[in-house]
Formats: structure tokens, C-alpha cells, sequence
């Protein structure tokens, strides 16, 4: 019997986890919550390119809140209002349906998170017998699971780093892109992403999860960053930016043992590949480099239907997401890791290629 899943947003990833629930064999769509008028009435399929499905889009969380359902995927941006998502998660819990998420990316590690508002969270899963998952590709799967399965083939380990290095040039979330970001903006601004602590806030949860995961204890979290401004203008949906303009952004957030970086997260993002041509680069890659004993590196590409590498990361949050529903309805109430998570593989989503014509 397939998992009944509400979608809750719309959005840059949205779109395709509601596309996913209405594909996958172990999940059936029951409801869609929108937060614009436009959407509202429109069938489920029309919102993601697919077929009609006779599931209708409504801006009223109290009656998608009364429908019967295992899960809801809330996907919602809360990156400007976290406090507002998260009490629009507590309801969803309290109400008695699991909830996979993508949007408060701290809680990947519920145990570290705000423990004010940790506990409401804790307090609503108790009420509605339900469980709470946070995850995605990154605050997710490549900075938790790929990373401690690598280090499963250690003899010893001295630093563990994962990298994403993508072009955002074609991410479609301007909000993220030039306000949270502050691609565009002079060289001098200092945008909220940037902010004193901010970057410690967002993936902070990923390097103590890791922690936990490797049994190591962290003296501290600390953050560093750098930036390179535009060499031409660069287009961008209604954007333009400005040569001289903030372009491309690297950030490091360390989780530090015995005064030593031991667990590091690295983001190289760019809007030109042109531009910082000396930090590192790929073809739109996740990278994960384990120094010790033995030294690997693996690279996980990946890329959607038109090879394209920042849509094809926004899909691996969805589909991380809409995968891991059948473990997260099975698991005990509560906030949940990907700790606490069996092996999600993509089972029953096997597609034979099509004929060539």
C-alpha cells in the first residue's frame, strides 16, 4: 500500500518532489499546498509538466492539515523565515503526519539545533506520533551519508572535506541568489549568507552530524570566506551583473579537533566559470577527500535532462527527499538524522531506457 504525501510548496525544489510523489510506486498524492493565488485550483500534474492527476492546489493549510496522510514534504523556502516554517512544521507534526523537509537546513542535526525551539519540535512529534526528517543533497546526502560511508574504508582518517563547486548561473531562486547570496551586489556589501555566524548556523548541523558520526568531539565550529568580483556582465533571468560586482563566493565551515581542522565543508560557487579560475573547479560535482590512511577522493557529477548541473543538484534534494518517506513514516516519533535512517536505495524506481526510434 503506497505512503499518502501532501506536497507543502512549490518552489525551486518543490516542484520536483511533487513530481517525484506523483511518480513514485510508494507514494500517492493527496494534496498540494500553495502559497500563491495564481496556483491555487490548478491540478497537481499541471504545476510539474505532468499529466493531470486530479489533485487540485489550495492556499488553505486548515484544510490540507484535516486531509488523511502519512507524510508531507514541506519544501517552503524559510531561508528570510525560519521561526514562521518551523511552527508550520510543528502543526503539520502535531497533527499527526511525518514530515520530510528540505527547508530549516540545521536541523539535519536535530540534536544541535536551537534547543528552545528543538523541544517544540520534539514536543509536537510526541502529540501526533510523528517523525521529522531534514535533508536534501547538501545540508543532506553529501555531506552525511556519502561522506561517512567513504570513511567506512579508512584505516585512519586525519581530515575529511566535502566540496560542492557549481555554477549557479542557472539556479532559479533569485531571492537566494541575489539577496541570501548577494551575487550582484558591490564588492564591499556584505551579504546575509556572509553575516557573523550565519554560515556556522546553516552547516554547522552537517559537520556535528559528522562528528557523531566519526565519534570525534569538536573543540569549536568556525567559519571562513572569500570573494572575486564579475570580469563581464553576466545575465541572469532580470539580472545583470556588473563587472566589478560580487560573481563568485568560497566558504569553508570547520569543525576543529584538537585545535585542527578535521571536518571541513567547502563551497566553491561561481555565476562564470571564468572567474577564480585558481579555487577549485568541476562539472558541477559534489567532492569528498579523505585524508589518512589510505588517501581517496570521490566525485559524485550530476546533472539534469539538458545537462544541467545546478538543476540536476536541486532535484537530488527532491528526489533525497521523496525516497526516504516509506523509512521515515516506519521510524519511531521524533526528530530524526540520517543517523538514525536505514540504507534508502532507489527500489521500484527502476525505468527501462526507451526504444530508439
Amino acid at each position: 500500500m503506497a505512503y499518502r504525501v501532501i506536497q507543502w510548496g512549490t518552489g525551486n525544489v518543490g516542484l520536483f518532489s511533487l513530481r517525484c510523489i506523483i511518480e513514485h510506486p510508494e507514494t500517492e498524492l493527496v494534496g498540494v499546498c500553495v502559497h500563491s493565488d495564481a496556483k491555487a485550483g490548478k491540478d497537481a500534474g499541471e504545476l510539474c509538466g505532468l499529466p493531470p492527476v486530479g489533485v487540485r492546489a489550495t492556499t488553505d493549510a486548515d484544510a490540507i492539515l484535516a486531509l488523511d496522510a502519512d507524510c508531507v514534504c514541506y519544501t517552503a523556502t524559510a531561508d528570510l523565515r525560519p521561526f514562521e516554517a518551523a511552527q508550520d512544521i510543528c502543526r503539520i507534526l502535531a497533527a499527526g503526519k511525518n514530515v520530510v523537509s528540505s527547508s530549516i537546513v540545521p536541523l539535519v542535526h536535530p540534536k544541535s539545533f536551537l534547543p528552545d525551539l528543538r523541544d517544540e519540535l520534539a514536543a509536537a512529534c510526541r502529540t501526533g506520533g510523528s517523525s521529522f526528517f531534514t535533508s536534501g543533497i547538501d545540508p543532506g546526502f553529501a555531506n552525511d551519508v556519502l561522506p561517512l560511508t567513504i570513511t567506512g574504508l579508512c584505516g585512519s582518517w586525519q581530515e575529511v572535506r566535502v566540496l560542492e563547486i557549481i555554477n549557479y548561473a542557472t539556479y532559479n531562486q533569485p531571492q537566494v541568489l541575489f539577496d541570501t547570496m548577494g551575487f550582484g551586489k558591490p564588492m564591499d556589501d556584505t551579504p546575509l549568507l556572509l553575516t557573523p555566524g550565519t554560515l556556522e548556523f546553516a552547516w554547522g548541523g552537517s559537520v556535528r552530524l559528522l562528528a557523531e558520526g566519526l565519534g570525534v568531539e569538536l573543540d569549536t565550529i568556525r567559519a571562513t570566506y572569500e570573494k572575486r568580483p564579475a570580469l563581464k556582465p553576466i545575465r541572469i533571468g532580470a539580472h545583470t551583473v556588473a563587472p566589478g560586482t560580487l560573481a563568485a563566493m568560497r566558504f569553508e565551515v570547520q569543525g576543529i579537533v584538537d585545535g585542527r581542522a578535521a571536518i571541513v565543508i567547502e563551497h566553491v560557487t561561481r555565476l562564470d566559470d571564468d572567474v577564480a579560475p585558481e579555487w577549485p573547479t568541476g562539472n558541477g560535482s559534489y567532492r569528498v577527500i579523505v585524508s589518512g590512511f589510505p588517501k581517496m577522493r570521490c566525485e559524485l557529477e550530476f546533472e539534469d535532462e539538458h545537462g544541467d548541473h545546478a538543476v540536476g543538484g536541486v532535484i537530488l534534494t527532491a528526489t533525497r527527499l521523496i525516497n526516504a518517506v516509506p523509512a521515515v513514516c516506519e521510524a519511531a516519533p521524533g526528530l530524526l538524522s540520517a543517523l538514525d535512517l536505514p540504507l534508502i536505495t532507489g527500489r521500484g524506481l527502476y525505468r527501462p531506457a526507451p526504444t530508439p526510434a
